[in-house]
């Protein structure tokens, strides 16, 4: 675990840097580090606000933050770095896991070398699996660069249907469809955008949890902070960062829903899942274009699907940006120490990844694990 609070990390850490905990950070930091975000002209990424740092620092104790100052003493914060540190004081990105975007917050990047940074936090290293286009400090260490994959409604959504029906007129007759078969089955279509009952919140976590198993994947919400930050984000209502729940009904009955973030202008896709019983309906992709319709309307111009190959996404997709994968290490025994412990492991997926029916071996693979598994848990 970290230093004290206040404490700048390691020894002999530069006096413009201090490392202090989440909640630690002051009303001040916070709203230097929205205007950062802001001048800074990336994408506005929910995860990058300081809301999502803050609720990762109520879940986990290794949350932290560097706040870099400016060369001259007394100057204000020009950067602010969260970060997780771990037993062997091995970093990484802030809710690394989970997170879909990670970095740097400055604008522009202060002069600043990322071996010091790191000193300054007491990491030996920093590790990051979706670090964001543009972090010029990192992008250097990064070890394989992916796709995030996006739609693009910020012209509005008809335009955004119109573009699906010229590029996949099948696909897109074919959702509607089962979309006008589900309601005549269950009951009226309709939809939620943002949804506040907690209990809906609950079945959309048993159904993605019942996903992974099915898939052969490690559940993410059998590991209890995960699911305690997803319920303190529910109720995170900020511009840059917020909570929202979009629940696709049938009749009464929800078939599908999806949990992300939000801020004025991105739709952060997170944790979409749906009731098995209706699967025939294609209620997940049914769901994506009632988000893209609603999100049109509410002025955000992009939903963010993330990285990683599926079906739905090359089906919902209209372009990507980039994203990055590896990890930032100062010389020493604790930069070896993760060498050992990751970069064989990363560079097997890699060579998976890189052969597509290689990979759909894998998949099926997982697949057919997940089924024993519950098989035996029958």
């Amino acid at each position: 675990m970290g230093g004290p609070r206040g404490s700048g990390g390691g020894a002999g850490a530069p006096g413009r840097i201090r490392v202090v905990r989440p909640g630690d950070l002051s009303a001040g930091d916070l709203r230097i580090w929205r205007a950062l975000r802001a001048a800074s002209r990336a994408p506005e990424n929910p995860f990058m606000e300081p809301e999502f740092t803050l609720a990762v620092g109520r879940v986990r104790s290794s949350a932290r933050v560097a706040v870099v100052r400016g060369e001259e003493e007394g100057s204000a914060p020009v950067a602010f770095f969260p970060y997780q540190k771990g037993r062997l004081g091995q970093g990484r990105a802030i809710g690394f896991g989970v997170s879909d975007c990670q970095g740097l917050v400055a604008a522009p990047e202060p002069a600043l070398d990322r071996v010091e940074l790191l000193r300054a936090c007491g990491v030996s290293s920093w590790e990051f699996d979706n670090l964001e286009a543009g972090q010029s400090l990192f992008v250097p260490d990064a070890s394989a660069a992916y796709t995030s994959f996006v739609i693009d409604v910020g012209a509005g959504y008809e335009a955004y249907e119109a573009t699906l029906r010229r590029r996949s007129p099948k696909f897109f007759k074919t959702t509607t469809a089962k979309e006008r078969r589900l309601g005549r089955r269950a009951g009226e279509v309709r939809f939620v955008f943002d949804e506040r009952d907690p209990a809906m919140l609950a079945r959309l976590m048993e159904w993605k949890s019942a996903q992974y198993r099915r898939t052969g994947r490690r559940d993410r919400f059998a590991r209890e902070w995960i699911g305690a930050l997803v319920r303190q984000l529910a109720h995170t209502r900020a511009p840059g960062c917020s909570g929202v729940l979009s629940v696709l009904y049938a009749g009464d009955e929800p078939v599908a829903a999806h949990f992300g973030l939000r801020s004025r202008t991105m739709l952060a896709c997170w944790f979409p899942a749906y009731d098995p019983e209706f699967a025939t309906y294609s209620p997940g992709l049914v769901l994506h274009l009632r988000m893209a319709e609603a999100a049109a309307a509410a002025g955000i111009g992009t939903l963010d699907l993330g990285r990683g190959a599926a079906e739905y996404k090359d089906a919902l997709k209209t372009g990507g940006i980039p994203v990055y994968e590896g990890a930032a290490t100062r010389f020493g025994a604790g930069a070896a120490l993760h060498w050992i412990g990751r970069e064989p492991s990363r560079r097997a997926h890699g060579f998976v990844r890189s052969r597509p029916r290689l990979a759909e071996v894998a998949r099926r693979g997982l697949r057919q694990a997940g089924r024993m598994r519950g098989g035996a848990g029958q």
